[in-house]
């Protein structure tokens, strides 16, 4: 018995440390839910962005390419090429919670900016979370699964 409860306690120790998160576990290319596109996040001082660099069809309704952020609420940036464009800004670590707080997400599908938060999962993928109105309630969730690190 007490060679089991050794055993226990040393697999808990070990699988509770594999799954330690630190902040920059976020960097890297992340396949979006759908895998047609795929978004780089890398940090910039203390906060994490993310842009588009890859996109699996590079063209818009038209056929015409390549393809725009024509969803935009402002026309003025419905002309935007998708490939490239940031759509995740000013996340913040916080070591606490263990996720990512604080910034904005832009769905290039409807147009619209979020509020969101973001953590690792156990199975590795990041969920998101984005809502409005600052309430956490009022929005949607994604789930991105890791192309590279």
């Amino acid at each position: 018995m007490k060679k089991f409860l050794l055993l226990w306690a040393a697999l808990a120790i070990t699988s509770s440390a594999a799954w330690a998160q630190k902040a920059d576990d976020m960097v890297g290319e992340w396949y979006n839910f759908e895998k047609d596109a795929i978004v780089d996040v890398y940090k910039k001082g203390d906060a994490y962005y993310g842009k588009v660099s890859w996109l699996k069809n590079d063209f818009n309704e038209d056929k015409s390419k390549p393809k725009r952020d024509q969803k935009n609420p402002n026309e003025k940036l419905r002309t935007r090429v998708i490939l490239g464009l940031g759509i995740l800004k000013d996340l913040k670590w916080d070591a606490d919670d263990k996720e990512w707080k604080g910034g904005e997400i832009y769905d290039t599908k409807s147009g619209k900016t979020y509020s969101c938060y973001a953590y690792l999962q156990k199975d590795g993928t990041l969920f998101f979370k984005g809502y409005i109105l600052g309430m956490p309630f009022l929005g949607r969730s994604t789930t991105w699964t890791r192309a590279s690190k």
